[in-house]
């Protein structure tokens, strides 16, 4: 599914599990749809299942804004506690929709309490006994990833508080406290140990997620990977396929130690902060420290802190390696953008960075915050930076590298070498010091649960394909009226200016005859965002491939050759107008199936813009 099929069923209202591989777009769709719904009026509820997620997308954590804190049972007192606090009833009675993101990290229980709670504190509003109090529920994340962090308590029993049995497996009722017990029931699944026995925990699982009912959104395009070879193997990696022919691959990237230069990722935090404080003492002069400040409520600044990667005391000197820790507005930085320090400017003392891109940037201090309704609950300010000689793999999720040194010889949960792994954009930026057997795993009843994703996913992609562009323009007007919304032009007036003046600017660079990847790095883009750039200023006329594109065709031209077949094969065999999508353009989905998996969707959207151009052989 593209991400504008996705945005087409967000849209309607309807709750939608947002899934698909590292690098598919999921922020970047949730992030257009988060913008949507500002043109409309509305302010979505922004949370994650982890403080670091949180501050990525400017949201809290679902545990603070649901109230639990860091309850592992909820009684009836527990729940009116909750439903009586002010900021709480506030911030669940007054929401319309609610994201959560990394959902693979939030346990089925904590899922089950979320949903009590909402229809708790919503009870007597419309649609208040519907999973989630009525509210549209948007679930994000890759079950692929790192799982949740299950207590011992929870890894004892599956009752969240005493030791009854495990329920009816075969019920479809979501629990509520049973007030004669005291204890709100157990569900129908059983928790399991972090590691992946025998009995998971993962969120999917809840009769709180069964009620929910999500339709699944697989996203399926790719924007950080554009290593044919390396997507495979990524791919073989989720199927539990890894063969011989993988792992001999990534023998060849084998390397005992790596340059200093490159960023190390390691399964433990000691491994880290033993390698940065290290690198550290080894640079000459003092030291200079930039200690983050804060102001709100003391428990929402604790909650900032820890989830901020920057750390609370950063201490830099010239020619230390950093990491950005926070993406940039202006688009010169995102979090995990690597460089060095090369001074601290004179006047402010604030650390200038040349990244290794090339660029030199000023790393002034950013704000993170907590809102809630469009206010700020809380703030912390720090320089966006983090010593980057190494980092956690814990830490590394969501963050996109060019290059990476990793031993993953101590992998010990499923899917930790796979996130580590789908970190980094091409095999070439691979270096591998150790590898066990558990790093190439990913948990069984994830890759079972996978297929049932997958297909979901493209029913939902068939049925509303079937809808009428009406039909759909109903919907989507119904659902906004409905929570309050007014569709309206105002912030799309400035999105869409915004938008022509970034592809402004990659035009200008592509004329100049710069390389896919020279463009890449000085907008500090993606090469996948610089593609579909170049694919809207041709649809718009702003650009014509053929002629001032040319340099930029794909080098190889035996796999054009392939692509441009697919292409010609699928239009001899099908309507045209059955096969574009909403811009005019030919889907790839149905190309890439007529391909094998080593063509990766970058790949034939940049073949797309030569396909049937004339002159398009160098």
């Amino acid at each position: 599914m593209t991400q504008d099929e996705a945005l087409t069923i967000l849209k309607t209202g309807a709750n939608v599990f947002l899934t698909g591989e590292p690098g598919s777009g999921k922020t970047h769709t949730i992030n257009t749809y988060v913008a949507y719904l500002h043109s409309c009026g509305v302010e979505p509820s922004i949370t994650a299942s982890t403080g670091i997620a949180a501050t990525h997308i400017g949201g809290m954590t679902i545990h603070s804004w649901s109230g639990l804190g860091v309850l592992n049972q909820l009684t009836p007192y527990d729940l009116d506690t909750i439903s009586s606090n002010r900021k709480v009833m506030e911030r669940v009675g007054n929401a319309k929709v609610l994201i959560i993101d990394e959902i693979s990290m939030l346990s089925a229980q904590l899922l089950v309490f979320i949903d009590a709670v909402c229809r708790e504190v919503r009870k007597g509003m419309p649609h208040a006994e519907d999973p989630f109090g009525g509210l549209q529920t948007i679930l994000v994340g890759d079950f692929f990833q790192l799982p949740p962090v299950v207590s011992n308590l929870e890894c004892r029993t599956s009752s969240f508080g005493h030791s009854r049995g495990g329920g009816n497996p075969d019920s479809d009722d979501v629990p509520t406290p049973d007030f004669n017990s005291g204890i709100l029931p157990s569900p129908p699944f059983q928790g399991g140990d972090r590691r992946g026995g025998s009995h998971s925990n993962f969120a999917f699982i809840s009769p709180a997620w069964r009620k929910a009912a999500p339709l699944v959104c697989y996203l399926s395009e790719q924007h950080r990977q554009d290593d044919p070879a390396f997507l495979e193997f990524l791919g073989a990696v989720r199927r539990g396929k890894v063969e011989e022919r993988h792992r001999a691959l990534l023998r060849t990237r084998y390397a005992k130690s790596a340059h200093e230069s490159i960023t190390k990722l390691y399964s433990h935090n000691a491994d880290v902060d033993h390698i940065n404080t290290a690198e550290l003492s080894k640079l000459s002069g003092q030291p200079k420290v930039f200690v983050m400040t804060g102001s709100g409520p003391d428990p929402l600044v604790l909650a900032l802190k820890r989830g901020c990667l920057s750390p609370e005391v950063l201490s830099l000197k010239i020619g230390a390696r950093v990491m950005f820790t926070k993406n940039d507005v202006a688009g010169r930085f995102v979090n995990g953008t690597i460089g060095t320090i090369t001074e601290f400017a004179k006047e402010t003392g604030t650390p200038v960075v040349k990244t290794d891109f090339g660029r030199t940037l000023l790393a002034e201090p950013l704000e993170w915050n907590i809102q809630d309704g469009g206010r700020i609950l809380a703030r912390i300010s720090q320089v966006p930076l983090r010593l980057a000689w190494a980092i956690t793999v814990h830490k590394s999720q969501g963050m996109s590298l060019d290059a990476a040194h990793m031993d993953l010889s101590d992998a010990f949960e499923y899917g930790q070498g796979y996130v580590a792994l789908s970190r980094i954009r091409t095999l070439k930026g691979l270096s591998l010091a150790g590898l066990n057997a558990r790093a190439l795993e990913v948990h069984p009843l994830i890759r079972e649960q996978d297929t049932h994703f997958r297909a979901a996913s493209s029913a939902a992609r068939e049925k509303f394909r079937a809808l009428l562009p009406a039909e759909l323009s109903v919907m989507h007007g119904n659902f906004i009226r409905a929570i309050g919304g007014k569709l309206g032009a105002g912030r799309a007036v400035r999105q869409k200016k915004e938008k022509t003046d970034t592809l402004s600017l990659t035009k200008n660079l592509a004329l100049k005859g710069l390389s896919l990847e020279a463009i890449a790095a000085e907008r500090s883009m993606t090469i996948g965002t610089v593609i579909r750039h170049l694919e809207q200023l041709a649809a718009s006329g702003a650009v014509n491939p053929a002629r001032d594109l040319s340099h930029l065709m794909p080098a190889d031209l035996d796999r054009f050759a392939e692509i441009e077949k697919a292409f010609k094969a699928l239009l001899s065999h099908n309507p045209k107008a059955e096969l574009v999508d909403s811009s005019g353009r030919i889907k790839l989905s149905p190309v890439r199936d007529r391909l094998d998996d080593s063509f990766s969707f970058d790949e034939l959207r940049l073949a797309r813009l030569f396909v049937g151009t004339k002159n398009n052989r160098r």
